[in-house]
Order: C-alpha cells, then sequence, then structure tokens
C-alpha cells in the first residue's frame, strides 16, 4: 500500500485507513510511539497492558498525589 503525506498546518500528517487501524486495533486515542532504524519510520501502538509500566505509573502517581488521597479517603 502506497500512501502520502498531507499538509496540516505547519506539519504533514499520514492518513491511516481504518481497515489497518482495526486490523491493529488502534484508533484515534491510541498513543503511538515513533521510531526508525535509520531507513524507515516504525509506528507502534504503546501497549498499557503491561503490567510493569502500569504498576510504576500508579507508584509515581501514589507518591505525587499521596496526601490528596489519603484526604479523600477520610
Amino acid at each position: 500500500m502506497v500512501k502520502k503525506f498531507v499538509k496540516h498546518g505547519n506539519s504533514i500528517a499520514l492518513i491511516l485507513d481504518k481497515a489497518i487501524l482495526e486490523l491493529l486495533k488502534m484508533d484515534a486515542k491510541t498513543k503511538i510511539e515513533l521510531s526508525t532504524d535509520g531507513t524507515n519510520l516504525i509506528i507502534s501502538p504503546i501497549n498499557f497492558n503491561d503490567s510493569a509500566i502500569f504498576e510504576k505509573s500508579l507508584k509515581k502517581i501514589n507518591t505525587f498525589h499521596e496526601n490528596t488521597l489519603r484526604k479523600l479517603s477520610e
């Protein structure tokens, strides 16, 4: 499949077909990671089902908002 970039303000956008998004279980809210191997652009969905990432994020939030969360629980 050949695609072209589309001008979007001062940037460019890549339009992905609905069928591709459905195949990858992605939508407009899916966070993605962009990387390259030096020649190719690699677009990967960020999988938040990874429990290690979730646990790390939860710990950070709990530490930062500890006092507020404690007050809410009372």
